[in-house]
């Protein structure tokens, strides 16, 4: 890719305000990090990408924990999650930013919201994946409802729990950078507005990297998590 790259920078004859080098993306790199305060951008991204990844996650396991245990509840509640998740987040981000102000606030609530849905389906279905034969078992010998959750739902769900929490770090990411675009002062979504109204194309690539390490430190991270919490299915294996 990166041998691509050159070569279209190099015998494409394109201006560096279309498609820069990489070694001066690299140069720009460094700059930003010196003038720009790159890391304090990715640090108000990456805070508001993790609080939104953890309301997100907490809203979506107990509502998603109370459908599947209720045939009654999912019914009245579906339609509305369905249609939450009809509106693009794309499109109800201004709305959000408007009401709740361009501070940190509104781009967590739309973290959260792109996260919730993912989250919330895998938590049904690893629910209701748990045999019904371990619940028999689980109350013959009188286990108490914490219990249950604790010794039974919670790691035979996890597994389809953990691989939501995948998709969903990844979608909360997009939903930080949509959030500022949309309005913000601070933030790789702000940098990427600065730069691009200055063809700084350069930073532009530059911030957009930084979200793809964000991205892939994330999704790292959950996986070291299943492999910790999950070391059971490789001693069964």
């Amino acid at each position: 890719m990166l041998l691509i790259w050159e070569a279209m920078g190099r015998f494409g004859n394109l201006p560096a305000f279309i498609l820069p080098l990489p070694e001066q993306v690299v140069l720009r790199f460094w700059t930003a990090l010196l003038k720009d305060d790159l890391l304090l951008h990715t640090g108000v991204t990456l805070s508001e990408i993790v609080l939104g990844l953890l309301a997100g996650t907490f809203v979506a396991v107990g509502l998603g924990y109370l459908i599947a245990k209720s045939r009654a509840f999912e019914r009245v509640a579906a339609p509305y999650l369905v249609a939450t998740q009809a509106i693009p987040v794309v499109a109800i981000a201004p709305l959000l930013v408007i009401w709740f102000g361009p501070g940190m606030f509104s781009k967590v609530l739309i973290c959260t919201l792109i996260v919730f849905f993912p989250v919330l389906v895998n938590t049904v279905v690893g629910v209701r994946a748990v045999p019904k034969s371990f619940y028999d078992l689980m109350h013959s010998l009188r286990a108490t409802r914490g219990q249950i959750i604790h010794r039974l739902e919670l790691p035979a769900s996890l597994p389809v729990l953990l691989g939501g929490l995948r998709i969903g770090a990844t979608l909360s990411v997009i939903g930080a950078v949509v959030g500022e675009l949309v309005g913000a002062d601070q933030g790789l979504g702000f940098l990427i507005n600065t730069a691009r109204g200055l063809y700084d194309t350069a930073l532009v690539f530059v911030a957009v990297f930084m979200l793809i390490a964000l991205a892939l430190l994330l999704y790292s991270l959950v996986a070291g998590l299943e492999k910790k919490f999950l070391a059971w299915q490789e001693v069964h294996e």
